[in-house]
This record gives C-alpha cells, sequence and structure tokens, in this order.
C-alpha cells in the first residue's frame, strides 16, 4: 500500500445532506413529527423502523426512503396493504416535493426539508485496504472511522465488488481488539447443512464424519471480530440459533451440552436488500436488527468513479514487472463505464492488461483490450520460439509470482486468497498443485 496522503478539508466545499421530515397526518398516531438525516429510513410497524406506526394494516418494514444521485427515492418492499400515493398504488416514486403517502389506515406527509446538514469527510485517501480521494469515499471512511472506534455490531451493504470485507478489515483493524483474531465466515459459499457446525463448532459424533470436536468460528474468533459474509445467505431455520448466540454471548457446539462464552464483535455483510427480505419473510426481522445496529452502505463504483485513476495506479503498483500503458483516453473510457462488478472488476481488468501486456479498453457494455504500445514490452520476443510457447511461459511466470506473494498475505488460508484475487477457490487449490514444487 502507497503512502497515506492526507487530503485538505475546506469545510466551505463539504457536501451536504438534506434533512427529511415525516409527518403522520392520519392514523393513530396522527401529529407525529420526525426530522431524520441519516439513512436507512424505515417507516413501518417493527420496532427499529425509523418512523414506527402502531398501524396493524402496515407491515413490519412497509417502506425505505433511501437518496440517490438522482433524489429521494420511496420504495414499498412488498407490503401486504400497498403504498399509495395521489390515490395510485406504487412500487417506487421519487419525492422531490412535500408528498403524502398512504399507508394501511395511516398517512404520512414525506417533505424534503431545505435545511441540510455538512457530512464529514476523512482527511486521508483511503481506510485499511479501501482507497479513494472522492467525496463519497472520504465520507465513508469518516464513518467508518467512527464505528470502529464503537465495539457495536456492524452490518455492511453493497453491491458485490465494492470491498465489504476490506471495510470489515478495516474496521478490526482499528478498534481495540486489532490484536484480536479475524474469522471469516462465507454463508453463501457453506452447504446449509454445515453451516450451523461451521458457526458453532461439533462435538466428536454429533453426526457422520464428526471424528472429533471441532470449535466454530465464535469460538475461534473469542476476543476478536468475526466477519459473516453473504448473510443473506443464511438458512431462516438457523437464524434463530444465530440470534441466541448474539443476544446471549453464549453457545453450545452441534451435539453438546455444554455452555461457552464468546466474546466477539461481529460484523455482517450481505449484497441483498434485507430490508426486503424481512419483508418478504425470508429474513428474521429481530435478527435483522440485532446485526444492523450500525449500518453501512458501500457505494457502487459508478457513483465514485473519479476514484478510479487512483486505484488503477494502486492495482498497477502491486503487479511485478513492467505495466501496460492507460493513457489519458483509456482513463476517460473506463471512468464513463458503468462498472457492474465494482472495483474487483475494475482490478480484474488492470490485472489482465498487466499479464496480457495489453491496454485495458472498454466497448459497450464490456471490456476488451488493445494491445500496448511496443516499448512496454518488458521482456524481448523470440520470433525462433512459438507465439503460444511465450505466452504460456509469461502466464505461468505472472500466476507463480502472484501466488507466491498471494498466500502469505492471506496467512495460507485458500478462502480469503481467492476472494482476494477475484478468482474461484477450486482455482487457487490448482495454481497450488501446479507450482507445488516451487518452494
Amino acid at each position: 500500500m502507497p503512502p497515506r496522503t492526507q487530503v485538505l478539508v475546506d469545510p466551505r466545499e463539504l457536501p451536504h445532506v438534506r434533512a427529511v421530515r415525516l409527518e403522520v397526518r392520519k392514523g393513530p398516531q396522527k401529529g407525529l413529527a420526525v426530522d431524520l438525516t441519516a439513512e436507512p429510513i424505515r417507516i413501518g410497524t417493527a420496532p427499529g423502523c425509523e418512523l414506527c406506526l402502531d398501524d396493524p394494516a402496515v407491515s413490519g418494514i412497509h417502506v425505505t426512503l433511501s437518496r440517490t444521485p438522482l433524489g429521494l427515492v420511496l420504495r414499498d418492499l412488498g407490503s401486504t396493504n400497498g403504498t399509495f400515493v395521489d390515490g395510485r398504488r406504487v412500487v417506487s416514486v421519487y419525492v422531490t416535493e412535500p408528498t403524502r403517502v398512504g399507508l394501511g389506515s395511516s398517512e404520512v406527509r414525506i417533505v424534503p426539508l431545505e435545511r441540510e446538514t455538512p457530512v464529514e469527510l476523512s482527511g486521508d485517501d483511503r481506510f485499511g485496504e479501501l482507497l479513494g480521494a472522492s467525496p463519497a469515499m472520504r465520507a465513508l471512511f469518516a464513518k467508518l472511522a467512527r464505528i470502529a472506534a464503537a465495539d457495536v455490531t456492524v452490518m455492511i451493504t453493497g453491491e458485490t465488488g465494492t470491498g465489504k470485507e476490506l471495510a470489515a478489515a478495516g474496521i478490526r483493524d482499528n478498534s481495540s481488539r486489532r490484536a484480536g483474531p479475524f474469522v471469516v465466515v462465507d454463508c453463501g459459499a457453506l452447504p446449509a447443512t454445515l453451516i450451523e457446525s461451521e458457526l458453532f463448532g461439533h462435538e466428536r459424533g454429533a453426526f457422520t464424519g464428526a471424528d472429533r470436536s471441532r470449535p466454530g468460528a465464535f469460538e475461534r474468533a473469542s476476543g476478536g471480530t468475526l466477519f459473516l459474509d453473504e448473510v443473506g445467505e443464511l438458512p431462516l431455520a438457523l437464524q434463530p440459533s444465530l440470534l441466541g448466540v448474539l443476544e446471549r454471548r453464549e453457545l453450545r457446539r452441534v451435539g453438546g451440552s455444554e455452555v461457552i462464552s464468546v466474546d466477539v464483535r461481529v460484523i455482517a455483510a450481505t449484497n441483498r436488500d434485507l430490508a426486503a427480505e424481512v419483508a418478504r419473510g425470508a429474513f428474521r426481522a429481530d435478527l435483522y436488527y440485532r446485526l444492523a445496529v450500525v449500518e453501512l452502505h458501500l457505494p457502487p463504483l459508478r457513483e465514485h468513479a473519479s476514484d478510479i485513476p487512483l486505484l488503477v495506479e494502486h492495482f498497477l503498483d502491486t503487479l511485478p514487472g513492467e505495466r501496460p500503458v492507460i493513457g489519458e483516453d483509456t482513463l476517460a473510457q473506463m471512468m464513463a463505464y458503468p462498472w457492474p462488478g465494482n472495483v474487483r472488476e475494475l482490478q480484474n481488468v488492470v490485472e489482465r492488461a498487466a499479464l496480457l501486456l495489453e491496454t485495458p479498453s472498454l466497448g459497450t457494455g464490456a471490456a476488451r483490450a488493445r494491445p500496448a504500445s511496443p516499448s512496454a514490452a518488458p521482456e524481448a520476443v523470440e520470433l525462433d520460439v512459438p507465439f503460444k510457447e511465450q505466452k504460456a511461459a509469461l502466464v505461468a511466470r505472472f500466476e507463480r509470482e502472484y501466488l507466491r506473494k498471494l498466500m502469505p498475505a492471506c496467512d495460507g488460508n485458500v478462502a480469503a486468497a481467492a476472494r482476494k484475487a477475484g478468482i474461484d477457490r477450486m482455482w487457487v487449490y490448482k495454481l497450488m498443485e501446479r507450482y507445488r514444487d516451487d518452494g
């Protein structure tokens, strides 16, 4: 990681967020009003909602309000009785002016206020291994620093490839638990039959193949941090057990009777909309609120595209050998591309360009590459050696060097290495077998 860059923050240039007022005009809580600046904003009957209504015709999490680059969006989460604006049932709608919204037997007036609150920005261009100098990322880093200092459960949301595990690791590294273990469980990668054992451990003979006792992730993480990646994939039947451990900080291994106390900070992450999952009954509301004591959203790369040159430079600096030529025109194309795979996709494109001695270029909807200038070639071309052989040798050298650096950086953990490299776990095993004799 290159040295930190201090970013001067001019208070006059701080971004601002507009407050939103919610006024209950009809229903059991007529007259109630709240002003909100934080997100998410949830309206429903569930206790964790920012506007909690005592109306049996309103769903647990009926609607959410979220800020987007295009404005404030009201979204119905599959409520039983629907959401109505001007007498019409809506699924989602932009709210740009005072708007009356019908929810069950209640009516809520949503008022975007003129009052704005300045957003705190970090003076650094990174937090842990997350990198960015844009206002969106520096605001994220400021939130992460505050969250790290408080020993609370955190829910990190965001699209695939936005860096949720890096954010979790950064929270741990900047917390009072930095010296403790950091245990990662990918809830989406484990068979449903093994998740309970992976989380809570098992005793010998608890099931077929359990030839010895094994501590689970909670025990292994005791004194430190447990990162539950893709927690939205957790089977519904197992969610009460997880909720019980979070509330009591005690567990029993599968097949065991002994109560084991654990001291763990839990950070969960998902690319799903868990509020919507709660609304449709696929995720327990009580577990959702227990995990989302603090909720943090990572922006997609398209919303901070100004960071792409900085990210490209960083990725190139981490690769062995000569660098491909990436000109201003190519960077402009990259900044205009929507990056559905976010930062992970950008990293893969840059690394592929370096591997194949090509300069990345973007076509319509997909990444392509064009040859780099001859002066960028890292080694002499031997015309007496067939093209395929030279290319295979180059690829082998890159794979060997990449693997040599990757595994120590991940403490030999194959799953962590696969996530860091953005490749399938089985491919990591294949590379390890291929270069097993290289030391």
